[in-house]
């Protein structure tokens, strides 16, 4: 690569909350959803929205530049296979993690320099609270919250069930399992298989609906709780997706030492997570364990790492199962 082209990547990298807050800010407003009657210029947006159009206009023509949003001739703007995926009402839609990461994420990064200072969370500094507290006191951002994890956590699903056989299983406890999205898919496919969503009371609370317009409400039970004080019992596999990164390792023990409390000997306990490799190969758990470190205060964690903290809990680790994208499926049984 020459030395002009290395200036121009590393320019990109640097500025590239400029494209990501421009982002924010259509998703914000919505104007995808805004455009899936046909194109509209700024002005037309501007009056709905209730913004300034000269500003407006900048905005999205700065995204069209790159794929989101096209603008013909008459400068009027209309949807691009990247912006659909912008609209609220779509598979996969990245609106409510484009509003997540343009908010409380993009503040608690521009105080990087604090969590590097003392290895604590930013997102604490900012915001005065732990963000699980700030969800709950905030239910419109914890529906955002919900939303954007549905929005990453969707195509996720699919290649956890390619990837790993649920078959065989009676009862799985999902712990920490949100809006119910992961335990839905999986009792959708094993129609003989019985669920627990497990999370806070206020969670499961919102889960509700979802569970029963998916039509699995017969066969879920849904338990409001905390995992640092106990988790349900009467199961024989116990699932967490996305939970043990939130947190440090002492935290984590304290889950962990609390399914194996109710756990009969030999039962599994699977954990979907990014699994960091050795190397300087690109892995986005790389990244994503910066946010861990900014804002819940958890981590990302090697095999070694997953294998001497589970082990400590009583857990031996039977195998790691990749999937199509960098998760996998670590499969532990108690010792």
């Amino acid at each position: 690569m020459t030395e002009h082209a290395l200036h121009q990547q590393l320019d990109q990298m640097i500025t590239g909350y400029w494209t990501s807050q421009a982002i924010y800010a259509a998703a914000k407003l919505g104007i995808a959803d805004l455009l899936t009657e046909g194109p509209q210029t700024a002005e037309q947006l501007a009056a709905t929205t209730e913004t300034h159009a000269g500003a407006l206009y900048r905005v999205l023509r700065a995204l069209a530049s790159v794929g989101i949003f096209a603008e013909n001739q008459q400068q009027e703007f209309s949807l691009t296979p990247m912006a659909e995926f912008l609209r609220s009402d779509v598979p996969g839609s990245k609106r409510a993690l484009a509003m997540m990461s343009g908010d409380e994420q993009f503040q608690s990064w521009s105080e990087i320099m604090y969590s590097v200072q003392t290895g604590k969370t930013s997102f604490d500094k900012v915001f005065g609270q732990p963000i699980f507290e700030y969800l709950s006191q905030h239910p419109d951002k914890g529906q955002i919250f919900d939303k954007a994890m549905t929005g990453i956590h969707g195509r996720e699903t699919d290649e956890i069930l390619q990837a790993y056989d649920f078959s065989g299983i009676e009862t799985l406890v999902d712990v920490g399992g949100g809006n119910g999205s992961n335990l839905i898919h999986i009792l959708q496919k094993y129609a003989d298989m019985k669920g627990i969503l497990f999370d806070l009371s206020h969670v499961v609370e919102r889960a509700q609906p979802h569970i029963e317009q998916a039509g699995v409400g017969n066969r879920c039970e849904m338990v409001g709780g905390n995992f640092f004080e106990s988790v349900p019992a009467n199961a024989d596999t116990w699932f967490m997706r996305h939970i043990i990164h939130d947190w440090d390792d002492e935290k984590s023990l304290t889950i962990l030492k609390n399914c194996h409390a109710v756990m009969p000997e030999g039962s599994k306990l699977l954990i979907v997570e990014s699994v960091i490799p050795a190397g300087n190969e690109p892995f986005a758990g790389k990244f994503l364990d910066l946010v861990m470190l900014m804002i819940p205060g958890g981590k990302e964690r090697t095999a070694d790492e997953y294998r001497s903290l589970f082990d400590q809990a009583g857990f031996e680790l039977v195998r790691i199962i990749p999937t199509e994208s960098e998760l996998s499926i670590i499969e532990f049984v108690k010792k």
